[in-house]
């Protein structure tokens, strides 16, 4: 996705961009004198997957920018950043780790884009602990930013339309998805 990505905006390996790859062949313990390679080569960008390879990453570079591609950890807590908001230093990129920080970020970019917006329904699952208090920062940052919230509960994919509609008939102008 990434060369593809690249090649869409006019990036042709071996014409415009040059690839260095890397790999620890399943060795964490060659991470940190594989990212030491790297900056002596030097690259003007290291892309890196698991966190142990940003982490390596980082401990050798404060210069060169470093883009994470990882499902985890939180980035924050493992002190890739400085916080979501201001991340600070030289690491960037994305994290799939859904956390309360995230989603408290997501309601305040929502009304920052749609400052007209008034009303939003937040599509969620109850019975899960990690969702609920989720749904508790969405909620604390949406009475901060003036944001009505409709709640919509579905466990399970036959409880979409009925919540779809109630979103509908009680005039939700945007949603969130948790």
């Amino acid at each position: 996705m990434l060369l593809q990505g690249l090649h869409d905006l006019g990036y042709v390996e071996g014409q415009n961009i040059t690839f260095t790859y890397r790999y620890a062949e399943e060795k964490p313990e060659r991470l940190p004198a594989l990212a030491a390679e790297l900056v002596q080569l030097p690259v003007d960008v290291i892309v890196a997957g698991p966190p142990e390879a940003v982490q390596a990453a980082k401990q050798v570079t404060s210069t060169i920018p470093i883009v994470m591609v990882t499902g985890g950890p939180d980035p924050v807590g493992a002190g890739f950043v400085t916080s979501l908001a201001r991340p600070g230093g030289n690491v960037t990129g994305v994290s799939l780790v859904f956390g309360d920080e995230l989603a408290g970020k997501w309601v305040a970019l929502l009304k920052e884009a749609l400052p007209q917006v008034s009303r939003v329904a937040v599509l969620w699952d109850p019975t899960r602990p990690m969702i609920t208090a989720t749904m508790q920062e969405v909620e604390r940052v949406a009475q901060g930013v003036g944001l009505r919230l409709q709640r919509m509960a579905a466990r399970q994919a036959d409880e979409f339309e009925a919540a779809f509609a109630a979103m509908v008939r009680e005039g939700s102008e945007a949603l969130i998805v948790l």
